[in-house]
């Protein structure tokens, strides 16, 4: 069985739950890492041989236009991630439409891919923004991957979808949701970032392993900052702080061990379903 390995590609100081100590007018004077988190990642995935989607911000991809052409050089997907890392269900249709048209745009002329793949900031494509979907159909894309149908996240979750399997949305955009465990009405969340830090490795590898089982692949996503244990600390509320900061310190060698033992590919492949 093999699975969907991704990661969204954003700086420390771009995280929502960091927003009220880095809003988006300071972001340029911060300290970035996202070049040297990059290279943690990337060497990692060569020396095993594993390729995966990496969803760009454009803020990132306009600054850092090298870091665009040597993931898509070594063979990864390229895909989009917005441009302004702003929650969907916060803006209107026509500047999300703006957003997803200026990110597509700008990562196919850096890297020589075109761009069919999305995931909204924070996975904040739910009932209250559904209308994205008819916006990434309309603007050129294929396949989202932004619903992430969990029952315990208060930023994002879809009401009307109880898994992760893949589907098709009526207008014909396909949907590569995050994974979630069905354990009787509950969806737990189990596709990565902070639930793949805070979960016991050896219940992660479990119950993955047990979606395989049933000829289910999982889709497994991470961000770069959360294998960064030098990243600057900011002050926010404890929920926050310890959603962003909880075991970074363990996470190069879980995401090691969880590519070990999974097989891993790009979204991409999954578009035929």
């Amino acid at each position: 069985m093999t699975n969907g390995l991704s990661f969204d590609v954003e700086d420390w100081f771009q995280v929502e739950n960091l927003r009220s100590a880095c809003p988006r007018n300071k972001w340029d004077s911060f300290e970035s890492r996202i070049e040297r988190n990059m290279d943690v990642i990337l060497d990692l995935l060569a020396k095993n041989e594993v390729k995966a989607t990496f969803f760009v911000l454009g803020w990132i991809a306009e600054r850092y236009p090298d870091l665009v052409r040597r993931i898509s050089a070594e063979g990864h997907e390229i895909a989009s991630h917005g441009y302004n890392h702003e929650l969907v269900y916060n803006l209107t249709p026509e500047e999300f439409k703006a957003d997803v048209v200026r990110s597509k745009k700008m990562l196919e002329d850096i890297s020589g891919q075109e761009i069919i793949g999305y995931r909204a900031p924070s996975f904040s494509i739910t009932d209250k923004s559904i209308w994205a979907i008819d916006v990434l159909k309309e603007t050129g894309y294929q396949y989202d991957s932004s619903i992430f149908p969990t029952s315990f996240h208060d930023r994002y979750g879809f009401s009307e979808i109880k898994d992760s399997r893949c589907f098709t949305h009526t207008n014909g955009l396909r949907e590569i949701p995050l994974t979630v465990y069905p354990l009787l009405d509950l969806c737990l969340p189990l596709a990565g970032g902070g639930y793949f830090r805070l979960c016991p490795f050896f219940i992660f590898r479990f119950l993955l392993a047990k979606l395989n089982s049933k000829k289910t692949p999982f889709i497994f996503y991470l961000h770069p900052w959360e294998l960064d244990v030098k990243q600057p600390r900011v002050k926010v509320c404890l929920q926050h702080q310890l959603r962003h900061y909880l075991n970074i310190d363990k996470t190069v060698k879980k995401l090691n061990r969880i590519i070990r033992r999974f097989k891993f590919q790009p979204l991409n492949q999954f578009i035929d379903f």
